[in-house]
């Protein structure tokens, strides 16, 4: 627990991870807008899923990290948990685009043929498509980065292994890790010729290391005593992640500035976080998931009817079709955060209630409700 008084769920976390996944999508979806110029920060959108993964290691050290350092911690019960949360919807983003390539395919619309490459099916179904496992991209492309958040939550243990006995020392932790990050960054970069912020399929796995790490050590600065006047800090931190994107600087540096962002949102005061606290922000955070993993089959249905109602060959909108295109993505994700993500979460927590596994406490479910929470001083 921090010494001092925090929030009883972190809001402004929950609503920046529905940014997070906004900068995605816009990334994605840029393409097909009729316009003659691309702003350098859209350029930069692929950077939301670091976000996601230093914002990932910082929820899963502030829920876990006590009973995994004090060794009270239920291994099995932690990845029953992750798979509850991020399985049910990836299985049916899987098969919705395998669905779509073979209609496609019959209806004689032109699709990319990785679209249903059956020879990565088994590794989008173990979910270890991002550790070099799969041939290329295929299916449901963006799901590329749950598999490398699935290599994270089973090195868990190690994360918290080293995390726990640098707390005592969180800026040390925090300083050594930043320094350990870009050593990581400079290193692929240098022997693979292309930056490791860009890997997808391949590299996926080593690409969340330093950024999920950065979360933990983070963490321990937070769990001290949350940051002083966290509303300036975010606000600075915040104006230098959009002007390292916007400038193009080295990805790295950006994903420092999210590091802070994240580590002074968590300091705010619920009461203090204005539009980032408010009820319909967190309820897009909530549903961020099923955002970022329907955009990519909503892209491919609207894209293509769009294309054959405009005759848009080239599948390039005019902005206010292009808007449309747009709105349907959090529709779409609505639909599938309480048709799927929400009730297949509850069926397997209850399966595993059912069975007497799967369970550490209430504690062990703290981090898979959308809703970032603080744990329980009666828990931790």
């Amino acid at each position: 627990m921090t010494p001092v008084a925090t929030p009883p769920d972190l809001r402004a976390l929950t609503t920046l991870r529905f940014l997070a996944a906004a900068w995605v999508v816009l990334y994605t979806a840029w393409a097909y807008l009729d316009v003659g110029f691309t702003p350098v920060a859209v350029t930069k959108g692929y950077l939301g899923v670091e976000v996601f993964f230093v914002l990932s290691g910082f929820i899963l050290s502030h829920v876990h990290l006590e009973r995994a350092g004090s060794r009270g911690f239920s291994y099995g019960g932690f990845l029953w948990a992750r798979i509850a949360r991020i399985y049910p919807l990836h299985l049916v983003t899987l098969f919705a685009m395998i669905a779509l390539g073979i209609a496609a395919t019959v209806a004689g619309v032109a699709v990319d043929p990785s679209l249903t490459d059956w020879r990565a099916l088994p590794a989008h179904l173990s979910m270890t498509h991002a550790w070099g496992l799969a041939p290329l991209a295929a299916f449901n492309h963006p799901s590329w980065s749950i598999s490398a958040e699935w290599f994270a939550y089973l090195s868990f243990p190690a994360f918290a292994f080293v995390a726990w006995r640098l707390r005592q020392r969180p800026w040390l932790a925090v300083g050594l890790t930043a320094l350990v990050a870009l050593a990581i960054y400079a290193a692929f970069e240098r022997l693979a010729g292309f930056p490791l912020t860009e890997a997808t399929f391949r590299w996926g796995a080593l690409r969340i290391v330093p950024c999920f790490a950065l979360g933990c050590a983070l963490y321990l600065v937070y769990r001290r005593a949350p940051l002083p006047r966290p509303g300036l800090t975010a606000l600075a931190c915040g104006l230098g992640l959009w002007t390292s994107a916007s400038l193009g600087l080295w990805d790295p540096v950006t994903v420092l500035f999210a590091g802070g962002l994240i580590l002074a949102l968590g300091s705010l005061a619920n009461a203090h976080a204005g539009v980032l606290g408010s009820r319909g922000g967190v309820y897009l955070g909530e549903i961020s998931y099923s955002i970022y993993m329907v955009c990519a089959p909503v892209l491919l249905v609207m894209t293509n009817l769009a294309a054959r109602l405009l005759g848009a060959d080239e599948k390039r909108f005019h902005v206010f079709v292009w808007l449309g295109i747009l709105a349907a993505i959090p529709v779409a994700a609505m639909a599938t955060y309480h048709l799927v993500e929400r009730p297949a979460r509850k069926a397997l927590r209850g399966f595993a209630t059912r069975n007497g596994s799967g369970q550490e406490g209430p504690s062990a479910h703290a981090d898979s409700p959308e809703r970032v929470l603080q744990p329980s001083k009666t828990i931790v």
